[in-house]
């Protein structure tokens, strides 16, 4: 059974709405045992014993969120070398445009050689002020869908071995 492994950081609840609906559909695929943990929590060893990951971020001042640069910072040399060529996706709440974000993680993840085997996510907030940025997040269904999408896709093609 291949695992998928989803990291996430998420501090005003929108990234976990779109990791809980990822998690769920990719659950939904069989031959795959998916496991979701949070940035602060994963270790090297967790990363190991995956088989592809979804990576899961808000964005922050135009980068990834700062827990979750730590968690590439604890991870990132004890893993160099050791997990090239496993697939991965990311997803991005963001509350402008998120591209870079994308950037950061999309280079984080070129540089531990891994593969995108899906187009990176980002799906906007539009949150621009102090409150609407401290605010709970609520993510559209139709975006939902969208992290669903995502989270069935890489389990399926990690399940039929396509990735």
């Amino acid at each position: 059974m291949k695992k998928l492994l989803i990291v996430y950081y998420s501090y005003t609840g929108g990234t976990a709405q779109m990791v809980k609906a990822a998690a769920e559909a990719g659950r939904g695929e069989e031959g795959t045992d998916l496991r979701v943990i949070r940035a602060e929590d994963c270790q090297p060893e967790d990363m190991l014993s995956a088989d592809g990951y979804i990576f899961a971020t808000p964005e922050n001042l135009a980068a990834i969120a700062g827990v979750m640069k730590a968690f590439f910072d604890r991870c990132y040399y004890p893993l160099l070398g050791k997990i090239e060529g496993r697939p991965y996706a990311s997803m991005i709440c963001a509350g402008s445009d998120g591209e870079n974000a994308r950037a950061q993680l999309e280079r984080i993840a070129t540089g531990w050689r891994l593969k995108k085997v899906i187009d990176s996510l980002i799906i906007c907030t539009h949150a621009q002020t102090e409150e609407a940025i401290l605010a709970p997040k609520h993510i559209p269904e139709s975006d939902r869908a969208r992290c669903a999408e995502t989270g069935a896709t890489l389990s399926a093609g990690l399940a039929m071995g396509v990735f």
